[in-house]
C-alpha cells in the first residue's frame, strides 16, 4: 500500500489560507506543520520541540487563523516572542498568510516603539497580538490590553525567553488570562523551568518532536561578516575583491532589491533587481541575461529567487540575514552546482548573532568569520583590473589616431611623456581611485557567543558563560549607572529586557548588574560605543551614563 501524500488541502485549511500558501509558493507542509496543524485545528494544546527554522510559525499560525472569528474584534490569539525582531517577523508572516481573510487585524507590541502608536493600534481591535513579554505586561498593567476573550496562546522560543530572564513575566501574563484557552509552546530545548510551565498551565498537550535533518553542502565555503558601518559600502568592497562568475545577493524586501541594485549600478556594477512586483516579461529577460552572462549580479528576495537554477553562480551574499535555517540552506544552495565549488557570505549584525548560532547548530558546521577588505588589498585589486583593461586596449586596431593626439598634447603642454602618462592615468581612474589612503585604526574588541563559550577573537581567550556573574577585565567592559533602583521596584530581568529589546544590545555584551536603593550599575562591552536614548524601564525614561570613579 502506497503512502498518501499529506498536503495543506488534506490538513483541512480553509480556501483563503490555501490561496495565500499557493501565492507564496508553499507546496507541501513541513514535518512540524504536518504534526501540529491537526491537533491545533481541534483546539488542543501542543508542545513542539524543534530548532529554529523548522517552519513552526506556519505550524501554529495556519490552524489558529483557520479557527479565528473575523467578526469578533476582541483579541483572540496572543503570541509571545523573546525579541522584537522575532515578534515583527512572526507578525509579518501571519499578515502574509491571512492576506485574503478580509477583516483580520494583526498588531505587534514591543519595547522601544511609541506607546502612542501601539495604543492607536489597540483601539482598532486586533484579533491577533504578537508581543514581547515586558511590553505586553506593561499594557496589561495599564489596562490597555484585554485578554478576557483569548482563545489561543502561543509561547514561541520558550527556552530563549528563559535565557533572557522573561519567564517570570510570561507566568504573570498567563496568570491573568481566564481559563479555557488552548496553549501552543515551542522550544528548541526543554530545561526544567519550561517543563514546569507545561505541567502548570498546559492541558495534556500533544507532543511533537522534530529532529534536525538539514545537511550542508560540502563544496560551499561559508563565511560571515560582523556588520559595522554602512552595509552597502561593505558590499561594494567585498564585490571588488571577490573573484566570481555571477553573484546572487539576497535581501529581505522588494524595495531593497531596487535600492541595492541602483547603488551598485552607480558604482559601475552590472546588476539588476529581481522581485515579485516585476512584470513577467521583464523578469524573464532579467533571468536570461543572468544566465547568458550579460548580467553579473542579481539582487533578489527569497520568493523571487524560488526555483532559480543558474550554474554560473559562484557567490551568494546574504545582505539581509535569512529568517530561518531552511531559507539559509536554500539560499546558499544556489551556488556550488554542477560539481563546482561555491562561496557564501552572510552579513550579521550584533543583534542577529542568535540566528547565526541557530544556523550553525542546525547545519552542524561553524561558519567562518571574515573581515572587511582593507585599503591595501583594494588598491592591489584595482591596479590589477586596471592593468587588464590596458592590455585589452593594446590589442585595439585604432591606436594610431590616439598616438597622434598624445603627441599634440605633449607638444602643446610642454610635457615629457612620463608626466603626461601619469596625468592621463590619474584621469582614467575616474571616480574610483587606484591608490587608497590607509585604513583608519579600528580594532574591535569583539566578544561573541559561540559553542557555549565567550570568545575574544583577538587573544583567543575563552571564558565560561556564567551569564550575569562574568568576570571581565577592565579593558573589555565599562561600568555604567542607571537612574532606577530597588525603590522603584526594578529587578535585574527588567534591566536586561530593556537593554536587549529597546537598547538593541545582544545579551552577551552585558556583564554584571547590581541593584542599589536609588540607582543600579551595569557592565557593558566597550565595543558597543552606544549613545543610549529613550530607553524605558517600568515605564520610566531612564538615563544611562558612564560611572565616574
Amino acid at each position: 500500500m502506497t503512502n498518501v501524500e499529506i498536503t495543506f488541502v488534506k490538513l483541512g485549511l480553509n480556501n483563503y489560507l490555501l490561496k495565500a500558501l499557493n501565492m507564496i509558493g508553499y507546496s507541501k507542509p513541513s514535518p512540524i506543520q504536518k504534526k501540529c496543524i491537526p491537533p491545533l485545528l481541534l483546539k488542543k494544546d501542543v508542545l513542539g520541540i524543534a530548532q529554529t527554522g523548522s517552519g513552526k510559525t506556519a505550524a501554529f499560525s495556519l490552524p489558529l487563523l483557520h479557527n479565528i472569528n473575523i467578526s469578533n474584534r476582541n483579541t483572540q490569539i496572543l503570541i509571545l516572542a523573546p525579541t522584537r525582531e522575532l515578534a515583527m517577523q512572526v507578525s509579518k508572516e501571519i499578515s502574509l498568510f491571512s492576506r485574503f481573510m478580509i477583516g483580520v487585524n494583526v498588531l505587534v507590541l514591543y519595547g522601544g516603539q511609541s506607546y502612542g502608536i501601539q495604543l492607536k493600534g489597540l483601539r482598532l481591535g486586533p484579533q491577533i497580538i504578537v508581543a514581547t513579554p515586558g511590553r505586553l505586561l506593561d499594557h496589561i498593567k495599564r489596562g490597555t490590553v484585554k485578554l478576557s476573550n483569548l482563545k489561543s496562546l502561543v509561547l514561541d522560543e520558550a527556552d530563549e525567553m528563559l535565557r533572557m530572564g522573561f519567564i517570570e513575566d510570561v507566568e504573570n501574563i498567563i496568570s491573568v488570562i481566564p481559563k479555557g484557552y488552548q496553549i501552543a509552546l515551542f522550544s528548541a530545548t526543554m530545561p526544567i523551568q519550561i517543563k514546569n510551565i507545561t505541567k502548570k498551565f498546559m492541558n495534556n498537550p500533544y507532543e511533537v518532536r522534530i529532529a534536525s535533518n538539514i545537511n550542508t553542502i560540502p563544496d560551499i565555503n561559508q563565511n560571515y561578516w560582523n556588520v559595522y558601518g554602512r552595509k552597502i559600502d561593505a558590499l561594494k568592497k567585498f564585490l571588488e575583491v571577490e573573484d566570481f562568475d555571477a553573484a546572487l545577493i539576497f535581501v529581505r524586501t522588494k524595495h531593497a532589491t531596487i535600492e541595492v541594485s541602483e547603488m551598485l549600478k552607480q558604482s559601475g556594477y552590472n546588476s539588476s533587481a529581481l522581485n515579485g512586483d516585476m512584470n513577467q516579461n521583464i523578469r524573464e529577460q532579467t533571468l536570461d541575461k543572468f544566465k547568458n552572462g550579460s548580467l553579473d549580479i542579481l539582487i533578489a528576495t527569497d520568493i523571487a529567487a524560488r526555483g532559480l537554477d543558474v550554474k554560473r553562480i559562484s557567490l551568494v551574499i546574504n545582505y539581509d540575514i535569512p529568517i530561518d535555517v531552511e531559507s539559509y540552506v536554500h539560499r546558499i544552495g544556489r551556488t556550488g552546482r554542477a560539481g563546482r565549488t561555491g562561496k557564501t557570505l552572510m552579513f550579521v549584525e550584533n543583534r542577529e548573532k542568535r540566528f547565526l548560532r541557530n544556523i550553525e547548530r542546525k547545519i552542524k558546521l561553524n561558519i567562518t568569520e571574515i573581515f572587511l577588505p582593507n585599503s591595501k588589498l583594494l588598491t592591489e585589486k584595482r591596479i590589477i583590473k586596471f592593468g587588464i583593461k590596458i592590455n585589452k586596449q593594446l590589442k585595439s586596431n585604432d591606436l594610431e589616431k590616439y598616438k597622434i593626439i598624445l603627441s599634440k598634447l605633449q607638444y602643446k603642454n610642454n610635457l615629457d611623456q612620463e608626466k603626461l602618462s601619469i596625468a592621463l592615468l590619474k584621469i582614467a581612474q575616474g571616480l574610483r581611485p587606484l591608490i587608497l589612503p590607509p585604513d583608519p585604526i579600528f580594532k574591535p574588541k569583539k566578544i561573541f557567543y559561540k559553542n557555549s563559550k565567550f570568545i575574544n577573537i583577538h587573544n583567543k581567550t575563552k571564558k565560561k558563560n556564567n551569564f550575569y556573574k562574568k568576570k571581565y577585565k577592565n579593558k573589555d567592559m565599562e561600568l555604567y549607572t542607571i537612574n532606577i533602583g530597588k525603590k522603584d521596584g526594578v529587578e535585574i530581568r527588567h534591566i536586561v529586557g530593556a537593554m536587549i529589546n529597546e537598547g538593541e544590545i545582544n545579551s552577551h555584551y552585558i556583564g554584571n548588574i547590581k541593584l542599589f536603593s536609588l540607582y543600579s550599575t551595569i557592565e557593558l562591552s566597550k565595543i558597543l560605543n552606544k549613545n543610549f536614548k529613550k530607553i524605558r524601564i517600568l515605564n520610566k525614561l531612564i538615563h544611562i551614563k558612564l560611572f565616574n570613579n
